[in-house]
Parts: structure tokens; C-alpha cells; sequence
């Protein structure tokens, strides 16, 4: 995808700049450039103004650019969407402590994501003497960080411009090091907008550089190889790792060289080829039979950075005990403070390698013998349910999109519910970049913009495959797209519902005796259904929609893909009936039926 010879910056900043370090916010913006951080995602707060300034007028809004957005939950979910491409941090400044709630939500996404970001917070006046009557005195906080500290890998309040220096150095360190997570460095107002008493010298950060992944240590690993090697039926459980193709392919040469079962999970992403003989069936977000059925008659069972190891063990066994032998590499537990049980069931584990994923994966691999590749067992894959061709489904909008795309490579910032990866396989890591970690809603056109914005220059098409309330939820998110004209296409998988609500009123009246056919009351949105594609082009980027045909279809993916190749994000709106295709349906109440 070429880049826009066009492309400019909204507001672009006249000179002279004032490159004279001489104001204490001139030194958090010189740090951010220092650092090498590209972009500050933000939306306007006074508490920052003295820092607002350093950035246009020291540094004149490049290195890093300031992403103006509506929302400082957009600009946070903007940042973790960045990270979900590169594996790196950009900034994100959010507005005392009133834009800290706003952006709250977001925060923790990135968090469950283990998505690095520095988050540039402030505060009013800590010296009580210099606050402005009122709004400064409702916009001070003693610990604004105690808002979001139970999700944050790491804060500080530095007390002067000179201890922000080591603030900023120490909060890169931390948030690029694995176990990654976002940091919290909140700036007091009247430190930005004091002058300078004397220069401040900027290190070097790459004396402060973050560490190498933890590697496992030898004991554990030739434990590891040895119950490997001997295992019948070893399966891997591939979780969250690095998205490079040379991570990739040592995940899958051991799986060859085992002969493993592989499973993934869609909260992590493409971290292996999904249509890979040994990989047992699609991506899942709960078992598929497939996946159940490799994991019973499994005796050895290695879980590399898996989500919930736990929870996955409960589905496959119940109660019953695990007889398969467990070895599991992860940091996660480093960032488990129980305030959220996001640490999950406990598993069994016969080892246990407090490492990171993919080093544990390489360390396995070369303590294995040698060998020709080995293919696994696996069970037949039940052939997905097609619908019935009265109403769209996501299988018709997959099949759209490639006919429309071709050959260009597309990276999935998100996947509506029934995506069928089993029609648009993950073979790259950089085919689809998982869910929201905190299974929130309202994440996916921030993280889809971030992603697009990371990827803008990479040839590849970036597609956020959205529900309706997801994106209802966060659609002036898409103005910041439109502004800097970052190249995305969302497609929503419009069911005019909070469906997935749908199916648990649905669950809960069958479980009670009750009528299951309620299930949409409360929860549709129709009636009158809102225009999602005018509220795109309401925000500046262009919007078909509603489509319903598969003709329709086929014209608004090939209008929309020729938009974000020519470097512009677009939206298509799709109606789809989510019940198409799955093996049960309850008979709906036509009031309000989509």
C-alpha cells in the first residue's frame, strides 16, 4: 500500500520553534522524543496545557505527533493497538483526573492485553497556594493513580521537572519489558509551567534499555524435552507470543518435530498457521470439539503464554483429574495482584517455567532430538454450518472481502463473533491480531485505528470486523481516522443486537423452564436501527450501508477497498442474522427481529 504523498497533519505548526529546553513541560516532551516514541494519542485537558505547548512549539508536533482524539478512550485504545502490531509503546496523554475515568475502560484492556504504553497523566496545582479557584482545586488528586494503580504495571508522581527524566526512563524500561503492561506518569501542573532554573541534561536511553526476555532455566527444560519426547499425543497450546515470522516458525518446527496437536485461542492471535495439518480445527475462543477431544486422549500437554490454562483444562476435564502430564511457560504471574482474577483457575502444572513463551518454545526445541517432521492425530472437523441464503452471514462477507482484496494481505485487528477462520486462514502473524484482552466493548475502531496506523506503510490492508454495539459504542473514534487519514476498512457485522447478551437470557430461561424466545427484549437495537454508515461519514469517513444482498455486498467491499488503498479509511455497514448457520435457533419474537 503506497503512503499518501498528500498526507499532512491537521494542524500544521508554523515556525520558529522555540528549541531552547527552558520550560519544566519542554523536558517530558524532549523525553518522549528522546525515546523515540512516533505518536502521543490525546484528547485536550488544561491540567497538560504547559505540556500541550512543548510538544507544538519545542518540538513542532513531530517526534512524537500528537493523534487528536473525542474520547481518552479512544486514545488509549488507539495506543493498544499499536502495540498489538509492533509489540512497541507509544504515548498517551490523558487529562487529570476526570480524563483518567474517561479513559479508564481502555486502560484496562491494554492491561489484560499485556499492550505496553506510556500514559502521560496531570494533575492540578499539588501546592495548594497556586491552585485557580475552583477547577483547579476539583482537577487535584493526592493519588490520582489509585484510580487505575489495580492495572498498571507500574507508576510514579515525580516531584520535579528533574526527577520526571528518570521517571520517563524508568516507566519505557517497564512497560518494554516482558511481562509488558501500560505506566502511569502523572505531571503536576505547576512543575510544567514553571521555567527551567538550570539545563537538564537528557541521557542516552540506551544505557536504560528494557532487558531480554527471562529464558527458562536448563532443569526445567530438559524435564520438559524429556516428557515431550516421550509423550504419544503431546499437544501445544500456542497463547499470546511474539508477532514475528521467525517466532512463528519455531512454534511450528515444534510442533513438527513432536508431532504435536496444536491449538490456538482467538483472544491471543495468529501465532501459528491455523490451516497447518496438525493444527486441530479453528482458533476458538471457548473448546470446539475438536479441541476437546485432542485434549482427553492427550498425555502430554505444553501451554506456551496461554490465556487461562485453567479455564481450558475445566472445559476439556471437568472436575475429573488430569492425567496428561503439564508443562506451562508464562510471566503473566508477575502482574497478578488479585485486586481482578484475571490470574484465572489454578492449573496443575508438572513443570513450570517462569519465562517467556517463545523463549521456552526455542529452549524445547533445540534440548529435543532431531528428527523428520511428525504429523499429529487429529480428530475430523465437523464442516461449519452454512446459512440459508434468506439473510447475509459472515461466511458471505469473508468470501466478499477476498474476491475484493485478492492478493493483498490483510491483518484482522478484530473478528466479529462467527468469523470463519476456516475460510481466511492465519498463516502470517500479522493476519490477525486478537481480541481486546479485557473483553470490554467498545474497543474495536480504536484498536482497529491503531493497528492501521502502525501498519500504514506495511502493504498490508488493515479490516476491523466489528459488531454493532462494539462500534456504536466508540464511532467518533473513526474521526480521528479521517483527520490523519489513516487507512482502515470497518466492516460491521451488524445483528442489530447485543447478541451475545442474546444468547445468555436465552441460556438462562432455558436453564429456568421459562420462554427462551424473550431473549432479544432489551437488548435489540432496531426499531429504529441506528445508521451506522452515516455516523461514519458524519465523522468524515466514508460509510455504505446498510447492505443486505449479497450484489450489495460485493459493490461496497470493492468501493471500500479501493478507498483504503488509496489511503483513506472507509466503513461498510453489513445486516447479517447471526442465527444463520448455527445448529439450534429459538424461534423469535418477530417484534424486533432482525
Amino acid at each position: 500500500m503506497a503512503k499518501d504523498p498528500d498526507r499532512r497533519k491537521a494542524e500544521p505548526v508554523e515556525g520558529p520553534y522555540d528549541e531552547t529546553m527552558s520550560w519544566g513541560s519542554d523536558v517530558p516532551a524532549a523525553m518522549l522524543r528522546q525515546l523515540g516514541i512516533p505518536y502521543i494519542a490525546l484528547t485536550p485537558g488544561a491540567s497538560y496545557r504547559g505540556f500541550h505547548d512543548s510538544l507544538v512549539n519545542h518540538l513542532g508536533n513531530e517526534r512524537p505527533e500528537m493523534l487528536l482524539c473525542l474520547h481518552e478512550e479512544h486514545a488509549v485504545a488507539i495506543a493498544h493497538g499499536y502495540a498489538k502490531a509492533t509489540g512497541r509503546a507509544i504515548a498517551v496523554a490523558l487529562h487529570s483526573n476526570v480524563g483518567l475515568m474517561h479513559g479508564t475502560m481502555a486502560i484496562f484492556n491494554a492491561f489484560a492485553d499485556r499492550a505496553p504504553m506510556m500514559i502521560l497523566g496531570a494533575t492540578g496545582p499539588m501546592d495548594a497556594t497556586e491552585r485557580r479557584p475552583w477547577i483547579d482545586w476539583l482537577h487535584t488528586t493526592q493519588d490520582q493513580a489509585s484510580l487505575v494503580r489495580n492495572f498498571l504495571k507500574w507508576d510514579d508522581q515525580p516531584a520535579s521537572t528533574a526527577a520526571t527524566v528518570e521517571a520517563m526512563l524508568r516507566g519505557w524500561k517497564m512497560t518494554m519489558s516482558a511481562p509488558q503492561a501500560p505506566v502511569y506518569i502523572n505531571l503536576d501542573a505547576s512543575d510544567q509551567e514553571a521555567p527551567l532554573e538550570a539545563p537538564i541534561a537528557l541521557p542516552d536511553p540506551a544505557r536504560f534499555a528494557p532487558p531480554p526476555a527471562a529464558v527458562p532455566d536448563s532443569a526445567s527444560v530438559v524435564r520438559a524435552a524429556d516428557i515431550l519426547a516421550k509423550a504419544k499425543n503431546p499437544v501445544i497450546l500456542f497463547g499470546r507470543g511474539a508477532r514475528t515470522e521467525e517466532a512463528m516458525a519455531l512454534r511450528l518446527a515444534l510442533s513438527e518435530r513432536l508431532g504435536a496437536a496444536m491449538l490456538s485461542d482467538l483472544k491471543a492471535g495468529a501465532m501459528v498457521p491455523t490451516d497447518h495439518p496438525n493444527h486441530a480445527g479453528p482458533p476458538f475462543n471457548k473448546l470446539s470439539p475438536t479441541a476437546r477431544a485432542v485434549l482427553e486422549r492427550a498425555d502430554a500437554i505444553l501451554s506456551l503464554g496461554w490465556i487461562d490454562l485453567g479455564g481450558a483444562l475445566k472445559q476439556a476435564f471437568g472436575d475429573s483429574p488430569v492425567e496428561a502430564r503439564i508443562i506451562h511457560a508464562s510471566l503473566d504471574s508477575h502482574l497478578h495482584s488479585g485486586w481482578n482474577q484475571e490470574h484465572f483457575g489454578l492449573p496443575p502444572i508438572d513443570v513450570e517455567m517462569l519465562c517467556d513463551a517463545d523463549a521456552a518454545c526455542l529452549a524445547i526445541l533445540n534440548a529435543l532430538p532431531e528428527g523428520a517432521a511428525k504429523t499429529a492425530e487429529i480428530p475430523p472437523v465437523p464442516a461449519p454450518k452454512e446459512g440459508s441464503g434468506e439473510a447475509l452471514t459472515n461466511r458471505d462477507v469473508a468470501r466478499a472481502l477476498k474476491a475484493a482484496v485478492g492478493d493483498t494481505p490483510v491483518t484482522f485487528a478484530g473478528l466479529a463473533r462467527s468469523w470463519p477462520v476456516d475460510l481466511w486462514p492465519h498463516r502470517h502473524p500479522l493476519d490477525y491480531l486478537g481480541k481486546d484482552g479485557g473483553g470490554g466493548i467498545g474497543s474495536g475502531p480504536g484498536l482497529t485505528i491503531g493497528a492501521a496506523l502502525a501498519l500504514r506503510d506495511s502493504g498490508r490492508i488493515v479490516v476491523g470486523s466489528l459488531g454493532d454495539g462494539d462500534t456504536l459504542m466508540s464511532v467518533n473514534a473513526l474521526w480521528t481516522a479521517a483527520k490523519y487519514q489513516i487507512p482502515a476498512l470497518f466492516l460491521i457485522a451488524n445483528n442489530r443486537s447485543y447478541f451475545n447478551d442474546e444468547l445468555h437470557q436465552e441460556n438462562v430461561a432455558i436453564r429456568r423452564g421459562r420462554n427462551p424466545a424473550n431473549a432479544w427484549v432489551g437488548q435489540r437495537l432496531d426499531n429504529p436501527a441506528p445508521d451506522i454508515a452515516a455516523l461514519a461519514r458524519a465523522q468524515g469517513v466514508g460509510g455504505i450501508g446498510p447492505v443486505s444482498t449479497e450484489e450489495e455486498l460485493a459493490a461496497a467491499l470493492a468501493e471500500a477497498v479501493a478507498e483504503v488503498r488509496a489511503g483513506r479509511p472507509f466503513l461498510v455497514d453489513v445486516h447479517i442474522d447471526p442465527r444463520q448457520g448455527r445448529e439450534t435457533a429459538v424461534k423469535r419474537n418477530t417484534r424486533g427481529a432482525a
